[in-house]
């Protein structure tokens, strides 16, 4: 159960790594996952796509947040099928609940070597990063570009820096290049590559040398995960990726965004 309206600078990315913080990636092996709460109703489809991708490392096989309206109206505009939702029957009895209140929580960063490593991005504001990566499955989609082309927009991103943005699929990247998000990260200096994994398992422009270190959208930061084993990559929202794109360091996202 996830309670609170998320403050300023905090996403749906911020709200998963802090439960897998307080889980650890052990929390849920081999179970399945359910959300709920005022804060879960009111996410898009897209943010309940990154809790339960994520989900995964804390160990869940699977994991889901119920159908409801907003599953419904995003279902309307992908397919024509006929469809029942499945649900947990009213009087279903689960291993363990937990209650979660996001509404003070800070941005979150995943530090090395494990997703569970998280810390407020007040304890690790300030480490000097050499590249980082927007995009992936976990975060690659529409809203996840334009949060990150709005802190970017007219800005550039810093010298010692370079920074890669992945569209998730074709048909992102071509609604990102429609609505200007795109131009938005090729004027501040990014490469914008073809949709897909990318970096992220080490098997795609951007593998990491010794010594380097990231910050990306992803979902995973083991050691040697994106290249070299001496390498460290850390995890954060897209915000805080472009906040951090534009500082050279990891960045509290909160200043670039206007309040409201």
């Amino acid at each position: 159960m996830i309670r609170g309206k998320m403050p300023r600078g905090v996403f749906a990315k911020d709200v998963i790594l802090y439960i897998i913080g307080q889980l650890t990636v052990e929390g849920a092996n081999y179970k399945s996952v359910e959300y709920y709460g005022e804060t879960v109703t009111g996410m898009s489809v897209s943010e309940r796509f990154t809790l339960c991708n994520l989900s995964m490392e804390m160990g869940a096989k699977f994991a889901v947040v119920p159908y409801d309206k907003v599953s419904r109206r995003y279902l309307s505009g992908v397919t024509g099928r006929d469809y029942g939702p499945i649900l947990s029957d009213a009087d279903a009895v689960f291993e363990k609940t937990y209650e979660f209140d996001v509404g003070k929580l800070e941005p979150q960063i995943a530090c090395p070597h494990n997703v569970d490593n998280v810390k407020p991005v007040g304890k690790v504001r300030g480490t000097k990063i050499d590249q980082v990566v927007l995009g992936s499955c976990t975060n690659g989609r529409l809203d996840d570009l334009e949060v990150a082309a709005r802190i970017l927009k007219g800005k550039k991103i810093h010298p010692d820096l370079r920074m890669l943005v992945l569209p998730a699929t074709r048909t992102i990247y071509g609604q990102a290049m429609k609505k200007g998000f795109l131009k938005a990260f090729l004027d501040a200096g990014a490469v914008i590559l073809n949709p897909g994994c990318g970096p992220c398992l080490g098997a795609h422009e951007g593998i990491l040398a010794a010594g380097e270190r990231c910050l990306a959208t992803t979902n995973r930061n083991f050691k040697g995960r994106m290249g070299s084993p001496d390498s460290e990559v850390y995890l954060a929202s897209p915000a805080v990726a472009a906040a951090t794109a534009i500082k050279g360091e990891i960045a509290d996202p909160r200043g670039f965004l206007k309040q409201g």
